[in-house]
């Protein structure tokens, strides 16, 4: 857990921040109603309403019961409630059974939100260094589940036989293809990833170490649904010779034939679930809600394979995280095509990006001290990284050493992927 000090975030500055990154998580929730926000539709999901406790849980417990004299908690019986999987901070509702919670209502917890954000404010102008950063691990940490929160409802919108949108569609825009996939050589010999000592990074980031990248090469963008529905048609989900064993064991089990919220009608056309409800399928936008599974099948279908996490984030070094599709306010979020261009392009933006390596420590990583060193580490094993950004991440929140990661078979979450192959 990244804990350290950044002086350059004056009180009032963090403040904004503060009161900015807290609004956005209501404005994403704003249309949802009290039931839509009490659901929970897998394990893997959380309910809105929980998420937006939470995140509040996290600011009242490591901000304002450890560093503010006096603070009473808002009421006692929430950590139980709302704690994640921290440890250390003993017992807590299972995450399966979240969705059991169907008190506190929606407007109580709103009330929470209120009460700890007018107390965190009024605390800030006193708060050290280490509560100040923690503060801002806080942000980055809701930022985490405003994402989370899009995934979820779209999973729990998606049971739903009326499809109902949570936001008003906008247009398509351009079916402009995005070109010919053209293939930029990366670097060779020794580079350098993991994160360096400027702003914030989590813990897992680091420390920044030399790896060795073989001669190789990236494609300039990522793999379409039209370039999928080629994969469909040539009989991808039933050639076991493109699968790993646990990959084709999943899909014959799941009966998985297309992405997660693909829908084909009578009238053969594919439809995509979306959080703007069901709509063709933009054959030019990137494919989305994949499993590290079916990005791996079809890389080998196409002859090539996957990047590696350090060949991505070299490719990136350097590049703009703050550009591309990305989340900026509430709204029809989805990934969006891109029209021809030169150079790598949708590197941060659209959809997550399955690399081949799995999610292990950085040489020289070494876990926090206390409950804030249980966020990542204790996860490092039977995962795989994502890299990027997507549709869904709040702009300013990713960087190319950032590590996203998740289990082979989940797909619920916006991820696609490039290829890349050797030379």
């Amino acid at each position: 857990m990244a804990t350290r000090a950044i002086p350059s975030l004056a009180a009032s500055s963090l403040a904004t921040r503060f009161s900015d990154v807290r609004a956005l998580t209501e404005a994403l929730a704003a249309p949802l109603s009290d039931a839509d926000a009490t659901v929970q539709s897998m394990e893997d999901a959380s309910p809105a309403k929980w998420h937006l406790a939470h995140t509040t849980w996290f600011f009242e417990t490591f901000i304002l019961r450890d560093h503010v004299p006096d603070y009473a908690l808002f009421d006692d019986d929430w950590p139980f409630l709302f704690n994640s999987y921290y440890e250390a901070e003993g017992e807590r509702q299972v995450r399966a059974r979240r969705g059991m919670i169907t008190r506190p209502a929606l407007d109580a917890v709103l009330a929470y939100r209120r009460h700890v954000d007018d107390a965190v404010v009024a605390a800030l102008p006193d708060l050290g260094d280490e509560p100040r950063a923690l503060l801002e691990l806080g942000l980055h940490h809701e930022q985490q589940h405003q994402e989370l929160l899009l995934m979820d409802i779209q999973h729990l919108f998606a049971q739903n036989p009326l499809e109902p949108a949570m936001f008003k569609a906008t247009p398509l825009g351009t079916r402009e293809s995005p070109g010919e996939l053209c293939w930029i050589r990366g670097h060779e010999g020794e580079a350098e990833i993991g994160c360096d000592e400027e702003g914030f990074t989590f813990d897992c980031e680091g420390p920044r170490h030399t790896v060795y990248l073989n001669p190789h090469a990236i494609a300039d963008r990522l793999v379409t649904t039209g370039e999928w529905i080629a994969f469909i048609e040539d009989g991808g989900y039933g050639n076991h010779e493109h699968w790993l064993s646990e990959g084709w064991a999943w899909v014959r089990e799941n009966r998985i034939a297309a992405p997660l919220y693909w829908r084909k009608r009578d009238d053969g056309q594919w439809y995509r679930f979306g959080l703007a409800g069901a709509r063709p399928l933009d054959l030019a936008a990137p494919v989305c809600h994949v499993s590290y599974y079916e990005a791996d099948a079809f890389a080998r279908w196409t002859g090539y394979r996957l990047p590696t996490e350090a060949e991505w984030e070299v490719a990136a070094a350097g590049l703009d995280s703050g550009a591309g599709n990305q989340l900026d306010r509430p709204g029809d979020v989805r990934p969006r095509p891109v029209g021809p261009g030169e150079g790598l392009r949708q590197m941060f933006g659209d959809v997550w990006e399955w690399t081949g390596s799995a999610y292990m420590p950085h040489p020289g990583f070494r876990t926090a001290k206390g409950a804030v060193g249980e966020y990542n580490g204790k996860f490092m094993v039977g995962q795989y990284v994502l890299k990027g950004a997507s549709c869904g991440t709040p702009r300013g929140h990713g960087r190319a050493s950032y590590r996203n990661f998740f289990y082979p078979h989940m797909r619920w979450q916006f991820a696609g992927l490039r290829l890349a192959r050797d030379l």
